[in-house]
């Protein structure tokens, strides 16, 4: 039941910061609320190190899952109430509830207006992503993928930027499309398990344990774009820049470092285990895409002039390495995949929040008009380089021992592929130092009407846990690499 603790308790704070409105109480319910969530769930976390790979028939009962529940829902469909979560899922909810304080803290003095609706549509966007992480029933999958993605809508639209109407509705047109690419693929495969065992059924669990079908390729490519999009991947990206853009600080936050990890956790849990022949087949064309997503990532990032734009272009090339991972079938790559989400989760998280707090003081993006900052806001200088450096993969942070791994583990499969996804590393380092160049060093290209202030307590706080959280898991990876192992082993057995 931790579980849906934890979900109920982020969808009744939405409801409540609503009922009040007040800016204050609204965002101090909200902070609360998730705190509250994720006290049922961080007692799992010692129960994650240890548990060993389920057999080769999958079933609710495994060792593996952490959390389960089981209730039956619309029984003439076979659609179950299912949550469950193993070491991988628990790794992902426990990065939602971090940067949710953290977007709660972005948002803090730069949300005014409505606050009561903005908080709560954050709550029920993290009620939402929770949901995607556990649930195991398809069509409950879908309910919360959708769960997600409208309250994401409202707040781009309402609380953006110059052009927030338009990121808004390409945002919505983008992952609704999807959304109903991703609806029609599920049915398919139920109707098309029916015409096998004559039972119908959402579950994972049996769909998994089921034979394949003859039309499956087409049904896997179905899940896989609609994950590919919300990831994103080249060429359905197209959307990611002007959404993180024109976003509010806390919306990029979320969008970042939770909303584009479904879509990895989509493609790692559901496409290879799912359609274990169809994804080897498609197995070389799924690794192209993502070492052209890394190169093509990178090299756009470095062309920006907007900063937001060029976080979100770096985001795409990170999100290479997982699309390559997933089709390794490697267990090191697929760890390696784990901790690249939390790593550009903490990391991107950073770097957009160091944007908004740009935007906020400066009222630009724009780094032709920036410059000299370090002089002036050394706190926010030193912070910046801190996230600059783990963006470009500095050994001893995070992105460096998820992308080192991705690309040990590829290599072992696909060599080429290894070594062109490596240029990535090679050109991030010149996109994230031309940025801190341009933004913290050299003289001032404008003279501000008032100066910039430094960070503050609250900005340091919510700056130095994600710092934390990057260095634990360049120091320490193990702490994932036990808690997934589980997972990814059975992941690799299913596909061999």
């Amino acid at each position: 039941m931790s579980l849906v603790y934890c979900i109920a308790i982020l969808m009744a704070g939405g409801v409540l910061a609503l009922l009040l409105k007040q800016r204050q109480a609204a965002r101090m319910v909200s902070l609360i609320a998730v705190v509250l969530a994720a006290i049922p769930v961080l007692p799992l976390v010692s129960q994650g190190f240890g548990l060993v790979p389920a057999g080769p028939e999958l079933n609710l009962d495994d060792s593996q899952w952490l959390a389960a529940i089981s209730v039956s829902w619309i029984e003439p469909l076979g659609v179950r109430f299912l949550l469950a979560a193993d070491g991988f899922s628990l790794s992902l909810i426990l990065l939602t509830l971090f940067l949710g304080i953290t977007a709660i803290l972005a948002a803090w003095e730069e949300i005014q207006d409505q606050a009561g609706f903005f908080y709560f549509n954050l709550m029920w966007t993290l009620a939402g992503v929770v949901g995607v992480f556990t649930a195991l029933d398809l069509l409950l999958f879908f309910f919360f993928w959708e769960v997600m993605l409208i309250p994401m809508f409202f707040i781009i639209s309402i609380w953006g930027h110059e052009n927030k109407r338009y990121a808004a509705l390409k945002f919505f047109i983008y992952t609704q499309a999807s959304s109903l690419l991703l609806l029609i693929s599920i049915w398919v495969l139920v109707i098309g398990h029916y015409q096998l065992t004559q039972q119908w059924t959402f579950s994972w669990f049996e769909l998994v344990n089921g034979e394949s079908l003859p039309y499956g390729l087409w049904i896997m490519l179905g899940f896989f774009v609609a994950f590919v999009v919300k990831l994103p991947g080249v060429p359905l990206h197209n959307w990611l820049p002007d959404a993180h853009t024109q976003a509010p600080t806390p919306g990029s936050v979320i969008l970042a470092g939770i909303l584009l990890k479904t879509g990895a956790y989509g493609l790692i849990r559901f496409v290879p285990s799912l359609f274990p022949i169809e994804a080897q087949q498609f197995a070389p064309m799924a690794m192209g895409l993502g070492v052209i997503s890394v190169l093509y990532g990178a090299k756009l990032a470095f062309g920006q002039l907007d900063i937001k734009r060029m976080i979100a272009y770096s985001s795409i090339s990170h999100m290479g390495f997982v699309l390559i991972a997933t089709f390794t079938w490697n267990a090191i790559a697929l760890q390696g995949a784990a901790i690249q989400l939390l790593a550009h989760g903490l990391s991107s998280a950073g770097l957009f929040a160091l944007a908004g707090t740009l935007q906020h003081k400066l009222h630009t993006r724009d780094i032709r008009r920036l410059g000299g900052l370090w002089q002036q806001t050394p706190r926010m200088g030193a912070v910046g380089l801190f996230f600059v450096l783990a963006a470009l993969g500095m050994p001893g942070l995070g992105n460096f021992i998820g992308e080192f791994l991705v690309l040990l583990g590829a290599f072992k499969v696909a060599p080429v592929v290894a070594i062109f996804a490596a240029a990535g590393m090679i050109l991030a380092p010149v996109y994230a130092l031309h940025i801190m160049q341009r933004t913290f060093h050299g003289e001032p290209q404008v003279a501000h009407p008032v100066p910039p202030t430094d960070f503050g307590r609250r900005e340091m706080v919510m700056m130095g846990t994600l710092m934390v959280g990057l260095l634990i898991l360049g120091l320490a990876p193990f702490l994932v690499l036990d808690l997934t192992a589980p997972t990814m082993a059975w992941m690799v057995a299913s596909i061999q």
